[in-house]
C-alpha cells in the first residue's frame, strides 16, 4: 500500500472511523427494529471498538496497538453473538417454533460459555508470546478442569433436559414404564423429570439418568395400549374351553376396550400347568391395578362355572375327598322353592328330587349377566342366594324394571319354548344360582305327559295376563283367544322337546 502523506492519512483515519462507526450503528438499528434483536449497550461499546480498530489499521499504528484494539473488540463481539443466539435460536425456534421455553439460567449458561471461548482466544492467540499472560494461560485451563468436575452432573442434566424438550419423547400426563414400575409424568424441568406411582409415591429422576435409559411411553402416540396378564390352568381342560373362559371374563371386566378385541394365546407348558396369557387393550393406565384386579375376579368366577381347575404347585401335596353334589343346605332350598313354584306344581316329591339333582348350581359375581337380553336360552334359574337387577334394552339405553332376591325364578319361556332371552338379569352382589337345562325338563315331562298340558296351561295364562286379557274375561273372544294360546304352547312343548 503506498504511504500517504499525514494529512491525508488523518483524514481517511477519521473517515474509516465515522463510516465504519455509523454503518455498525445502522446495521444494530435494522435488527432492532425487523428483528427484535435487543443488542443493548454493549453493541455501541462494539461498534465504538471496531471504528476504532479499523481506524488504527489504516493509520498504521503499533502492532502492540493495533493486538489490543483486536482483543477488546472479540470480547465485545460475545455480546453482539449473544443477542443474535437469544433473539434468533432462544426465542424464535425454541419458544415460537418448537414451543419450549429456555430457562434464564440455560441462556447465562451459555452465554459464559460464548465468553470464555473468546477470552481464552484472545489470551492464546492474541498474547501467545506475552511471558506476564502465561500464567493466566496456565491457571485458566486448570480452573476450567476444577469448573467441568463440578458441574458434570449439573451440566449433563441440563443438556438432557434440553433434548428432552426438543424431541419430547413424553409429556406431562403420559404413563412410562420405569424398571418394573409404572409412574405418571407430573413435571417435566431443566435438571429432572418428576413421576407418581399407582401408590401416590413421588419418582424424582435426573434426566440425564432417563435419556441414559429406553424409554417406556404407554400413552404414546396415542392413550391406547395394551398389557397381558398370565394364568395357570389345569392340563385335563380342553385349550378351546379355557381360551372361550377367559375371552368372556376379560370382555366383562370394566375399563377393558372392546376394540381392539382381546386375545388370548397358549404361550407354555409349564411343569404343573398350561400358562395363557391374555392381552387387553385400556387407555388410560392409571386404572392399571383396577382392571387387572377385574380380570382376575372375573376369571375366578367363569372357572368356577365351567369347573376348570387353576392348579397347585406339584410340590403341594393335596388330598381331595369328594364332597356331595350338593350340599344338604343347599339341597334343600331348592326343593323348598321348587315346590311352591306354580310352574312345577304338577310334579311329586320324587320328581322335584331328581330335577335338582341332574340341575346344575353356579357362581356368578357381582356386575356379572347372569342371562343377557337376546340371546339364545333353553334353561331357567332359581335364585338360591343373592340378588339381581332385571333391566330391558330400549333406544340404546338399558331400563331397570325390577329387581330378583333370593327364591325368585326366571329364564322358564326359554326352558320350555326355547324363545330368546327377554330381558338381562345381572347379578348385584355375588349369586348363587340353580340352572335346569332342559336335557333335565325333557326327562321329567317324558316321564310325566300330563304335565304338558298344565304347562301349557300355565304360559296361556300368563300371556292372556301380560296382554290384560285375562282381567276383562266378558271381552268378547276372550274364551277362543285363551284356547288357542294353550294349543299353541301345547305344539311349542311338544315340539321343543320333541315329545
Amino acid at each position: 500500500m503506498p504511504t500517504l502523506a499525514e494529512p491525508q492519512r488523518a483524514f481517511a483515519t477519521v473517515a474509516v472511523f465515522l463510516a465504519t462507526f455509523f454503518i455498525t450503528l445502522s446495521i444494530g438499528r435494522l435488527l432492532k427494529r425487523r428483528a427484535g434483536v435487543r443488542f443493548g449497550i454493549f453493541f455501541q461499546l462494539f461498534a465504538l471498538a471496531l471504528a476504532f480498530y479499523a481506524a488504527v489499521w489504516v493509520y498504521g499504528v503499533d502492532l502492540r496497538w493495533r493486538n489490543h484494539a483486536g482483543a477488546a473488540l472479540t470480547l465485545l463481539s460475545t455480546g453482539v453473538v449473544i443477542a443474535l443466539i437469544d433473539r434468533y435460536l432462544w426465542d424464535l425456534y425454541f419458544e415460537q417454533r418448537r414451543q419450549t421455553v429456555i430457562p434464564k439460567f440455560l441462556r447465562e449458561l451459555v452465554a459464559l460459555i460464548i465468553f470464555l471461548i473468546a477470552l481464552l482466544l484472545v489470551l492464546s492467540v492474541g498474547y501467545h508470546a506475552e511471558s506476564q499472560l502465561k500464567w493466566l494461560l496456565s491457571g485458566s485451563g486448570v480452573a476450567a478442569i476444577v469448573l467441568a468436575f463440578a458441574t458434570q452432573n449439573m451440566l449433563g442434566g441440563v443438556i438432557a433436559g434440553m433434548s428432552l424438550q426438543i424431541s419430547k419423547p413424553y409429556k406431562v400426563g403420559d404413563w412410562l414404564q420405569i424398571g418394573e414400575r409404572f409412574a405418571e409424568v407430573m413435571e417435566i424441568n431443566w435438571r429432572s423429570t418428576r413421576l407418581r406411582t399407582n401408590d401416590a409415591i413421588y419418582v424424582d429422576i435426573p434426566n440425564n439418568e432417563i435419556v441414559r435409559g429406553t424409554i417406556v411411553n404407554l400413552h404414546y402416540p396415542q392413550e391406547l395400549h395394551a398389557m397381558r396378564i398370565r394364568v395357570g390352568v389345569d392340563y385335563n381342560t380342553p385349550p378351546n374351553k379355557v381360551k372361550d373362559a377367559l375371552m368372556h371374563a376379560t370382555l366383562h371386566a370394566d375399563w377393558v376396550q372392546a376394540e381392539p378385541a382381546p386375545k388370548v394365546f397358549l404361550v407354555d407348558f409349564a411343569d404343573f400347568s398350561i400358562v395363557y396369557e391374555i392381552k387387553f387393550w385400556m387407555l388410560s393406565h392409571q386404572n392399571y391395578n383396577n382392571v387387572c384386579d377385574a380380570i382376575r375376579t372375573n376369571v375366578w368366577y367363569e372357572f368356577k362355572r365351567q369347573k376348570i381347575t387353576i392348579p397347585f404347585p406339584i410340590r403341594t401335596l393335596e388330598f381331595n375327598r369328594k364332597s356331595p353334589v350338593k350340599p344338604a343346605e343347599e339341597h334343600g332350598k331348592a326343593r323348598t322353592i321348587l315346590e311352591t313354584e306354580p310352574l312345577f306344581s304338577c310334579l311329586d316329591e320324587t320328581q322335584v328330587e331328581t330335577l335338582i339333582k341332574d340341575a346344575r348350581t353356579i357362581h356368578f359375581g357381582r356386575g356379572e349377566a347372569i342371562v343377557e337380553q337376546g340371546l339364545d336360552g333353553s334353561s331357567m334359574f332359581v335364585l338360591l342366594d343373592g340378588t339381581a337387577q332385571v333391566s330391558v334394552a330400549q333406544n340404546g339405553s338399558a331400563i331397570r324394571v325390577g329387581v330378583l332376591r333370593t327364591g325368585d325364578c326366571f329364564g322358564e319361556m326359554s326352558l320350555l319354548t326355547g324363545d330368546k332371552r327377554t330381558a338381562t338379569v345381572r347379578a348385584e352382589n355375588d349369586c348363587e344360582v340353580l340352572e335346569i337345562g332342559k336335557p333335565a325338563m325333557a326327562k321329567l315331562l317324558r316321564d310325566a305327559p300330563e304335565c304338558v298340558n298344565q304347562l301349557s296351561e300355565l304360559l296361556a295364562r300368563r300371556k292372556l295376563e301380560t296382554e290384560g286379557i285375562i282381567r276383562d274375561a266378558s271381552k268378547p273372544g276372550a274364551d277362543d283367544m285363551a284356547r288357542e294360546y294353550r294349543a299353541n304352547f301345547l305344539q311349542r312343548l311338544s315340539g321343543f322337546f320333541e315329545l
